[in-house]
Parts: structure tokens; C-alpha cells; sequence
């Protein structure tokens, strides 16, 4: 019984998270860590740790889905995506020596703006106007978002995808598929390097957990990504918007009872 709770459990916690990485280019710590914490009394470090692994597989094919639908921006995205990967090993040391959600419910009501944002003002940008953008201007923003979006993953495992879509649609201009592929890309390194802190710090956690979230939000990452490539841009932005708020709310009532 207890380990049908644990793959019940798991299986959930897979789904919210496939399901928001392969939509919203969400970081699938975000709903994999609370779960974790709260239904199988995982310690909070750890869970992150198993949040960020997931979501180095989920976000990997998310991003080969959304690249082969022409929607991924290597070439642009590297200096936001090395900016990241070495503020997050900073933040996730930093992580270590503070209470485990001492950014946590912030972030998550932030989010909830950010969300709300994608539905009352959509991003249509077109690709045509991502180009307009000055490589110069670019090169600054990418390198300014990186540093925020690599804190806030390596500090709080947690609102990292959602806020580099925020940060590629409103600062760099980004299309929304775009946005989205460039985003889980981005998000499946600096997993792998928060992850790998993570464990390095806290050491190996329960394989079984790490396995079962591992396959089930791989499964519908890439149910997800597929069904969002085909869908238009304003039907993203609201997809995108509703899980943003959603998962907020969820993981704020997960919070605020255990």
C-alpha cells in the first residue's frame, strides 16, 4: 500500500510538472519539490533535487519537440543560458545554509502576476520582429535575465522556467513558441547543474522517487510540447497563463498545510 501511495504520488506530481514544462517552459521543480515535501515527507532539499533532475529529461524533450517544429533559438539564447548555469551552482549553495522556502511563497505569488500578465496582455509577437531586436541590446538582456532566472533556480529549485519565458517574451521579444522552446533548452542545462548540486551537497536521494518522477513528467512533457507546437500563439498564451496561476495557488495551499 505504502508503495502505491508513493507511485500515485508520483504519478501526479509527474503530470502537473510534464504538463507545465512542456506548456509553459515551467522549471518542474516547481510542482515536483512541494509534492514531494508535503504527501511523502521528503526533505525540502532533497525534493528539489528530484524536481530539478525531472526537469532536466522533461525540458530535454520539450525542447527537441519544440526545435523540431522550428520554435528553438540556439544560437541567441547561449549567453543567457551560461549566465544561468553559473549563477544557479551560487544559488543553490547559498540555498543550503538558509530555511529551505524562504523565497518560496513570494515567488509563487509573483508568478501568479506573471501569469495574469500572458492572459490580459498576450504576447503576439512575431518572429519577423524578434529580428528587429539590436544584438547589442540582446546580448545585455540575456546576460541581466540570466543572472535573476539562475538565483532563483538554484536558490529556490522553483519559477526559473516561467520567469525566463517572462524574461524572453517582455525583454528580449521573443514569439511565444519561441519563447517557450528557448525557454525548456535553457531549463534543461540549468537543471542539470542545480540538480547536480543539489546531490553533491545533500547528497543521493530515494532512487525510486527520483526514478517514478523522472518517467512520468518525461511522459507528459512530451504529450505537452507536441499539442502546444500546434497550437496558435493566443491559445498558448492563455494555456500558459492558466498554468501559471494554477500551479501558484496549488503550491501556495500545499505550503500553507504542511
Amino acid at each position: 500500500m505504502e508503495l502505491m501511495f508513493k507511485i500515485i504520488i508520483c504519478f501526479l506530481a509527474g503530470a502537473g510538472a510534464g504538463l507545465g514544462t512542456g506548456f509553459a517552459g515551467m522549471s518542474a521543480a516547481a510542482v515536483v519539490g512541494p509534492i514531494l515535501v508535503a504527501f511523502l515527507n521528503v526533505p525540502p532539499y532533497e525534493a528539489v533535487g528530484i524536481g530539478l533532475i525531472s526537469d532536466v529529461f522533461a525540458s530535454a524533450v520539450s525542447a527537441y519537440t519544440y526545435k523540431k517544429n522550428g520554435n528553438l533559438d540556439i544560437k541567441n539564447s547561449l549567453p543567457m543560458m551560461l549566465s544561468v548555469l553559473v549563477v544557479t551552482i551560487i544559488g543553490s549553495i547559498t540555498a543550503s545554509f538558509l530555511p529551505e522556502r524562504a523565497m518560496g511563497n513570494t515567488m509563487q505569488i509573483a508568478l501568479i502576476f506573471v501569469g495574469l500578465r500572458f492572459l490580459l496582455k498576450p504576447v503576439n509577437t512575431t518572429k519577423e520582429q524578434m529580428s528587429a531586436i539590436t544584438p547589442k541590446k540582446r546580448l545585455i538582456n540575456s546576460i541581466i535575465g540570466g543572472v535573476f532566472i539562475g538565483f532563483i533556480c538554484g536558490f529556490v529549485g522553483a519559477g526559473g522556467g516561467m520567469m525566463m519565458l517572462f524574461v524572453l517574451t517582455s525583454f528580449l521579444g521573443y514569439q511565444m513558441h519561441m519563447a517557450v522552446g528557448t525557454s525548456v533548452f535553457i531549463m534543461a542545462f540549468t537543471a542539470l547543474t542545480g540538480g547536480i548540486s543539489h546531490f553533491a551537497i545533500g547528497g543521493v536521494p530515494d532512487i525510486l522517487t527520483m526514478i517514478l518522477c523522472v518517467i512520468f513528467t518525461l511522459l507528459w512533457a512530451r504529450i505537452a510540447a507536441h499539442i502546444a507546437n500546434k497550437a496558435s500563439a493566443a491559445t498558448l498564451n492563455r494555456v500558459v497563463g492558466v498554468i501559471m496561476i494554477l500551479t501558484s495557488i496549488a503550491i501556495l495551499i500545499v505550503n500553507r498545510f504542511n
